[in-house]
Parts: C-alpha cells; structure tokens; sequence
C-alpha cells in the first residue's frame, strides 16, 4: 500500500493560516492608533508611565548593587540584573508605552498596512519623547531621595554610567540591536503566554540577559543618565554632552535595528505566509 507523501487536500492548500501571535498585535496596534488619535494626552502620559517604571527599575537595581558592591564584591552585576528586570514587568501589566516595543509595533504596523509610515513616525517619535521627559524629570526626583543624596564617588553606578559613555560607535550600534532584540522577546513570549506568573518570570528571566551583559537600550538610558547626573552633581568626568548625544543616537538606531528590522520586521515576514507555520 502506497503511503502519499502529501496529505494536505486541495482546500487546505489555499486557506492561508491565521497567525494568533500577529492577531494579538494587530489588536494593540489598534489600540494605540486609537488612543493616539482620539486622546494624545492619555497617549503622552502612558508614554510617561512607561519612564517612571523604567526609573524606579532603574533606581532600585543601581541601589542594590552599590550595597552588594560594599557587602559581596562581585554579585553586584547579577543584582544589578535581576532587579532591573522587574521594570518591564511593570511596564507591560501596567499598559505603559515604552519606545523600544513600539518599535516592534510601528513596523509590524507598516509592513501590514496598519498605519502610514508618517504615522509611524509620529506615534513612535511622541512615544519616545515623553519617555524622555519622564526619564529625565524621574531622575532628577529619584536623586533627591535618600539613598541617593550622599553617594561616594566610587559606586557601582557612577562607574558603570561612565563605562557606558566611553564606548566606540560600533560598539554601542551592536550592543543597542541585541539589547532590543531581547527586550521583543520578552514582549513576543508575554504575549504567547496566557498564566500571570508564567509571564513574569519569562520577562524576568529575558531581560536578565540584557542587563547583565550590559547592553545599550535608549529608553532605559534616559533614567539612568539623568540619575547619575544629579546624584553626582555633574561631577562624572565622562559625562559631556557629546558623549551623551552619541551615546543615545547609537543606541537608538542600534535599538532599531534589533526591535524594528529583526525582530519586527522578521517575525512580520515569517508570518506572512501560506505555511501552516505560523506563530
């Protein structure tokens, strides 16, 4: 008895499959169009959100890590990690607009013909100016708090800022696609999953990755430049304009690269087909 290599039938052949993965952010595009247009105050403040979660992360993962510094030299990085991670749990569960995602969201949006590029333009410019503001404003309050008002020059923060602010060109393109390709991750897999706690610990457990290896992410720089400005007093030698502009231009084209083209641009694509395999 013959065994047909393929068992598809005629019907099955022209049915393009339905992927639940681009459903999902379709509908959030949607949403975000939505708002965009019918309310760009709320947008801005959601956009705003997304910065003060990123800056308490922020904060509280620099903190422990200066304490772990003091107390077990050579933990302070995973501490600096693990803690850090807990900002994009905040973000997502609390609906807040982080420019990196919708970096992801706007090409999708565009590749689908969901929004204009113009208006992708717009959406994701807004985005990451108020993210931005927010970052910067979060800073500066953050350093008027207590654990951070009498900071030694030599702490784990200042040093690590200063790090970052000395990195070639090429490295911070590189750094910044990969800190973005995880960030989408994080995002994809949420999405993919449907039990609460499954989803925190992935995201936990994603961004780890980024932030332990110290990769550059714009969103995420914007809180943590402005932290350690203030706290220092402007007193981190590395710390110039020029250093900054450099630093935050790279890594958002770099940011691009890995969330729009790679991740968004890729799974846009690989979705978009007559296969069955479809996420």
């Amino acid at each position: 008895m013959e065994i047909e290599e393929n068992s598809t039938t005629e019907n099955e052949k022209h049915v393009k499959n339905k992927s639940n993965l681009m459903t999902q952010i379709e509908y959030s595009i949607s949403k975000k169009i939505d708002l965009f247009n019918s309310s760009l105050p709320r947008y801005a403040v959601r956009s705003m959100l997304a910065c003060l979660f990123l800056a308490l992360g922020t904060a509280i993962a620099f903190y422990i890590a200066i304490r772990m510094q003091e107390a077990i030299p050579g933990l302070e990085k995973m501490a600096y990690a693990f803690m850090f991670s807990w900002s994009l749990v905040m973000i997502l569960f609390m609906n807040a607009e982080l420019g990196t995602s919708n970096m992801l969201y706007t090409t999708i949006g565009v590749y689908r013909k969901k929004m204009t590029v113009s208006f992708a333009f717009k959406l994701l410019f807004t985005c990451i100016l108020f993210n931005l503001v927010a970052g910067v404003l979060c800073g500066y309050l953050l350093s008027l708090t207590t654990p951070f008002s009498h900071l030694e020059a030599e702490n784990y923060m200042f040093s690590g800022i200063a790090s970052k602010l000395t990195k070639s060109t090429g490295q911070i393109l590189v750094e910044g696609m990969f800190a973005n390709i995880v960030v989408n991750i994080a995002v994809l897999v949420s999405l993919r999953m449907k039990d609460d706690a499954a989803k925190v610990m992935a995201i936990i457990f994603i961004i780890f990755i980024f932030a332990f290896l110290g990769y550059e992410h714009v969103i995420a720089n914007f809180p943590a430049f402005s932290l350690a400005y203030f706290s220092s007093h402007g007193a981190i030698t590395e710390m110039t304009a020029g250093n900054v502009v450099h630093n935050l231009f790279f890594t958002l084209i770099g940011n691009f690269i890995g969330g729009g083209l790679v991740m968004g641009l890729g799974y846009a694509w690989l979705n978009n087909t007559e296969s069955k395999y479809v996420d």
